[in-house]
């Protein structure tokens, strides 16, 4: 492109190059960031974007930001306790929806809290940029080609354009991916143009703020949701086949009352406004060479159980430990567990969404609601390269299971909870032996908690009320590795240090380069 400058001009070349800021670019960034690796947001849009949007944040999303640093900001703009008011055409109204639920010691975060979506995106852009790292608005991708070792990529911001040579590319630019595109990954699903709905965010007048409120009609479904942190509501509106709205006040209006039968609340003009087409689309594949998908990049859902946004700041969690991983000397191969391992939970998801939203728009009375399946906690890897045990199938947690929690572990600086101690991105080794691990290396980026009757050292971890061997079934001389991510990576019951030290070898450069001529390790 005539004028182009080369990255060189700004002095530094990105280990990865994140196109798309949304939930999933920002988790990605941040967790590559607290890694210490080199990489650029760009985002085409011209500031951060306006919308509660995807409003329903997981259980296990709640978990991820536990682990980034951000939970706490999160939970202050949020709701956990708002039930669905759901009012049938003929009058009857019910109180549905999931009930908040206590903590536990294994799941500290039991129910799907109702947030904006660009509240979380401001808690991840803050964190982001702690980290370092700003968001670069305006700025969009025009081109890329790769090559064996990098990726050069044309930026375009101010009508002026810039190529950047980075190491991996990663799309995570929504549905209509310009990176999906221009890597010729296709994009196989539907748009049913029949399944639309009216979605905004406004003030509303004579309606309390204790419920999300819904109103079935034999016109279609109309809903308003509090907003937390804000004085607004979403309006939701489904729109049957043929009608081509209007997306004014006055529309929005008339819809309310034809459904609810209510004249007596009255809605302010929208500040943000949308028509929502079902789509329902999964990439055939969430790799080309450099450039990988996350996200709504790689699979578009139904919103009902909010599952969208969530399922792809967990595919972030998922490629962000992997990429610095390699980018620090372990296998390559590593990166080919990110599809094999996150595709099939994007399948189960665009499965769970399309028949709920089927059941809401046929049945007209089921509300859209999050339970044990939309919560996400039970996503996992069994099966995955990536997973080792000694345990038998009949075991309730096996190695690719989510890694529980557990509360009232005590260590030399007071009591903690485990994901107290597993948060920031390394390895943790849980050992229930007597005798420490004899492995066949010394890790930089591994833990080591040792599990005694007292604790004495700093890496000391005493267990007085049994919730970390209950939550793992786990006695002397078990070993348990958890993964960055929160996930299970190698469970022993015998207390099998070799298998530790297998599943680790590929990783063996977080502490040395290889010797020349010495091969690069595979994966277990």
């Amino acid at each position: 492109m005539p004028g182009t400058k080369p990255s060189s001009a700004r002095g530094d070349e990105p280990a990865v190059l994140i196109v798309g800021a949304g939930p999933t670019g920002l988790v990605l960034a941040c967790e590559l960031a607290r890694a210490a690796i080199p990489c650029r947001v760009v985002e085409a849009a011209p500031g951060p974007r306006p919308g509660s949007r995807g409003k329903g944040v997981q259980p296990r999303s709640l978990e991820v930001f536990d682990d980034l640093g951000v939970v706490d900001q999160v939970l202050a703009n949020g709701r956990a306790d708002i039930l669905i008011r759901s009012t049938a055409a003929d009058g009857q109204v019910s109180l549905g929806g999931a009930k908040p639920q206590p903590a536990r010691p294994d799941i500290p975060y039991p129910t799907t809290l109702i947030t904006p979506q660009w509240r979380v995106e401001e808690a991840l852009r803050s964190r982001l940029a702690e980290l370092g790292v700003p968001v670069e608005f305006g700025t969009s991708l025009d081109s890329f080609e790769q090559s064996p070792d990098a990726v050069s990529a044309v930026l375009v911001k101010d009508g002026e354009a810039e190529t950047v040579t980075t190491r991996w590319l990663v799309g995570c630019d929504g549905g209509h991916s310009a990176v999906r595109k221009q890597a010729g990954i296709s994009f196989e699903g539907e748009t049913r143009e029949e399944v639309r709905m009216i979605v905004a965010d406004l003030d509303v007048d004579g309606l309390d703020r204790d419920d999300w409120h819904m109103w079935w009609h034999p016109e279609g479904l109309v809903g308003l949701c509090p907003l937390p942190s804000t004085g607004q509501f979403q309006y939701q509106a489904t729109i049957a086949p043929g009608v081509d709205p209007d997306l004014g006040p006055a529309d929005l209006q008339a819809i309310l009352e034809r459904r609810s039968g209510r004249t007596d609340i009255r809605l302010r003009p929208p500040r943000w406004t949308t028509l929502w087409r079902s789509n329902v689309r999964l990439a055939d594949r969430y790799r080309e060479g450099r450039v990988f998908l996350a996200g709504d990049a790689a699979h578009v859902h139904a919103p009902a159980g909010g599952q969208g946004m969530n399922t792809g700041m967990q595919d972030a969690h998922n490629l962000g430990w992997k990429l610095a991983a390699v980018e620090k000397g372990a296998a390559p191969a590593l990166l080919d567990t990110y599809e094999a391992e996150r595709r099939p939970v994007a399948t189960g998801v665009l499965e769970l969404s399309s028949t709920r939203l089927e059941q809401a728009i046929e049945q007209k009375d089921v509300p859209i609601h999050s339970d044990e399946r939309t919560r996400q906690l039970g996503v996992g890897y069994r099966g995955s390269v990536l997973a080792r045990d000694d345990r038998d199938g009949s075991a309730s947690l096996r190695a690719g299971d989510r890694a529980p929690d557990a509360t009232g572990l005590l260590t030399t600086t007071g009591e903690r909870r485990l994901f107290d101690l597993t948060r920031g991105g390394h390895f943790t080794l849980l050992d229930f032996g007597t005798e420490p691990p004899a492995l066949s290396a010394t890790w930089a980026d591994i833990r080591t908690l040792h599990v005694v009757a007292e604790p004495a050292g700093p890496d000391d971890l005493a267990d007085p009320a049994g919730r970390l061997a209950d939550a793992y079934g786990a006695d002397a001389p078990a070993l348990v590795l958890i993964r960055p991510d929160g996930y299970i990576a190698v469970l022993s019951d015998a207390g099998d240090a070799t298998a530790v030290s297998d599943w680790l070898a590929p990783f063996t450069t977080y502490a040395r380069k290889p010797d020349a001529g010495e091969p690069a390790a595979g994966l277990p």
